[in-house]
């Protein structure tokens, strides 16, 4: 099948961009990989015997230094439903490695916090930049220098991306990603949040919206909404890195155990030390990237990956930006709807056919690169394969042609719309992101006044006041990365989506974040220049008259340029801030970090935050 040429023309211009980033990356890579030994081998006997010092049954491996070794880096906790079940994981890794002649140690842990804990609370403002904080804990546990391979254990909605980005600094090594796998589907999505809505409102108890997110949060895996945690999952099967079909099998089953063994097996076939040498340095380049941004669009992905892939990319010596993203998303159909940009979870949408549905249709279609390096040995037209048991024996079987329900899942000549889920905005006001793909058409642009918020408790608390009538454009500012860590305003949800059904045009724009779970209100977001280094949106004022138009891509304060010109930013207090619930400790990171279009990241100096 012939490339679409928007995707060969994005593709070609980010290599072009990144031509001398991505060759001094490859060269430091390509270096760090010559050995024709195990890379403990080359530590001192003093370095080696730390190594080994507590390996028990592994120590003769470890001492003998003849077969390559696994570096297992897991974001493990048991208070987070998404990483609990991979207690067990770092066992039956050493186990299938064992047998396979090798051995396998846990590297280091990550933190892995949930942002379903802490929506609306001070330590949402700790969020982005425990991406970052993951990266830095994966490269530390790498440091020791004495693996062959690496296995990531990570699934929810900083941690993979974190993981990533700190792999990646290792992309000498081939590395596999293995997830966990979703929690069996709860209560419909819509009857929860429903009763969220009338939460809002006052029309549910607090015992009755418990109950409901009781029902849906109930059990060990990942929430089962198509959030930035399954996101991930999407984003690195198209970028190649599970063993094929792993996103969403569910866990503590004979299935998911026997991927995790599948991927100890297979990390170990792509060493330096044998014939199919896979680094994930070499797996990640600009194919592998587009291939998660059409991803992205296809199946209506999280808004945070507008943010996430531009740091992962930069990591690997690539340079993405948003209107690549836009220019993809305008060729790429939507060809998923799940919630909430649908009725079904990701749990129906895997039993309809899924990712590798998705996949093949997206390549039959020329969306996506089918030759890069995925790392379980084929191209990414075998990433498409289902997984499966035959008693005990892993097999694997081509996806379904046809969909199993059309009200979730289509093929692209009868695709939910023609375009895909993400925009770029851009306009007087600056630059943003918009997430279309559960906003209906009629409510895919405004034109409205504003009404200024300095947080999204003072939208909140206006609310409960009766005072926000008419229509409106929410405008919540200060809460870019550079304000007080780019926090998600999901706790916004429900008190808009009420206002909307009241019949009232509502809209927010912000230089915050909304949630891989962003629903059907339009959410101009991302928004930069930030408020706090004197943005545009840090000169609005209660009244102003904002057009945004997520069909045309703008975003623009409707005043004489001579007015706006002469106005002064008004940049937001946010010093309260920044202390407490630990984030006097991240300091650092606020006065470094770079703007939502280079990836809100503090990791690479070269980015400028204007």
């Amino acid at each position: 099948m012939t490339l679409h040429p928007v995707v060969a023309r994005v593709t070609e211009r980010i290599a072009e961009r990144s031509r001398a980033s991505r060759a001094e990356y490859l060269a430091r890579i390509d270096a760090a990989a010559r050995r024709e030994r195990p890379a403990r081998d080359e530590l001192s006997c003093g370095n080696l015997a730390h190594v080994f010092a507590a390996a028990g049954a592994d120590k003769p491996e470890l001492r003998a230094g003849k077969h390559a070794s696994i570096g297992i880096v897991t974001a493990y906790n048991d208070m987070l439903s998404a990483h609990q079940p991979m207690e067990q994981y770092p066992t039956l890794v050493r186990m299938a490695a064992r047998n396979a002649g090798a051995s396998a140690q846990v590297a280091g842990g990550v933190p892995a916090m949930c942002d379903g804990v802490t929506q609306g609370r001070e330590g949402m403002e700790l969020s982005l930049f425990s991406r970052d904080t993951i990266a830095l804990a994966t490269s530390v546990a790498l440091s020791h220098d004495s693996f062959d391979a690496a296995l990531c254990l990570g699934v929810c909605d900083k941690i993979v991306p974190g993981l990533l980005i700190g792999a990646l600094s290792f992309g000498h090594l081939p590395v596999i990603f293995v997830p966990a796998g979703p929690m069996p589907s709860g209560i419909p999505n819509k009857q929860k949040a429903a009763v969220r809505e009338r939460y809002a409102i006052g029309e549910a108890t607090r015992e009755e919206l418990l109950d409901a997110e009781a029902s849906s949060y109930h059990a060990p895996g990942t929430c089962t909404f198509y959030g930035t945690a399954n996101s991930n999952q999407m984003l690195v099967e198209m970028m190649g890195l599970h063993m094929p079909g792993s996103a969403f099998i569910p866990p503590n089953t004979p299935l998911r155990d026997a991927l995790t063994v599948a991927a100890t097996e297979q990390v170990l076939r792509i060493t330096a030390l044998g014939n199919d040498y896979r680094p994930i340095g070499r797996t990640i380049d600009e194919k592998a990237i587009v291939n998660a941004m059409v991803g992205l669009a296809a199946t209506g992905g999280s808004t945070n990956h507008a943010i996430h892939l531009v740091a992962v990319a930069r990591a690997a010596g690539l340079h993405i930006d948003w209107d690549d993203l836009d220019a993809l998303s305008r060729a790429t159909p939507l060809l998923a709807r799940v919630y909430p940009n649908g009725s079904g979870d990701v749990n129906q949408f895997h039993d309809a056919g899924g990712l590798g549905f998705i996949i093949h249709q997206l390549i039959d279609g020329g969306l996506l690169h089918a030759d890069i390096l995925c790392v379980h040995g084929g191209d990414l037209r075998q990433q498409a394969l289902h997984p499966q048991l035959d008693g005990t024996a892993l097999q694997w079987k081509e996806p379904p042609a046809q969909s199993g329900d059309p009200s979730i899942l289509r093929p692209l000549a009868d695709a939910f719309d023609k375009e895909g889920g993400l925009r770029r905005l851009e306009g007087n006001l600056g630059r943003a992101t918009v997430k279309v793909s559960a906003v209906t058409a009629e409510h895919r642009g405004i034109d409205a006044p504003a009404k200024i918020f300095e947080s999204q408790d003072a939208l909140i608390t206006a609310f409960k006041a009766g005072e926000l009538d008419g229509d409106f454009v929410a405008v919540v500012r200060g809460q870019g990365p550079r304000a007080i860590g780019m926090p998600e305003l999901h706790k916004l949800t429900p008190t808009l989506a009420a206002l909307q059904d009241r019949g009232q045009r509502v809209a927010l724009l912000t230089d915050g974040r909304m949630s891989g779970a962003s629903g059907k209100v339009l959410a101009a977001i991302h928004l930069y220049p930030e408020a706090v280094d004197g943005g545009p949106i840090a000169k609005l004022r209660d009244g102003d008259r904002i057009r945004i138009d997520s069909e045309a891509g703008t975003i623009d304060v409707l005043l004489p340029d001579a007015e706006w010109n002469a106005r002064v930013a008004q940049r937001p207090d946010v010093s309260a801030h920044h202390v407490g619930m630990g984030r006097e400790l991240f300091g650092l990171m606020r006065a470094n970090v770079g703007n939502a279009e280079a990836g809100a990241c503090c990791l690479f100096p070269s980015e400028s935050h204007a």
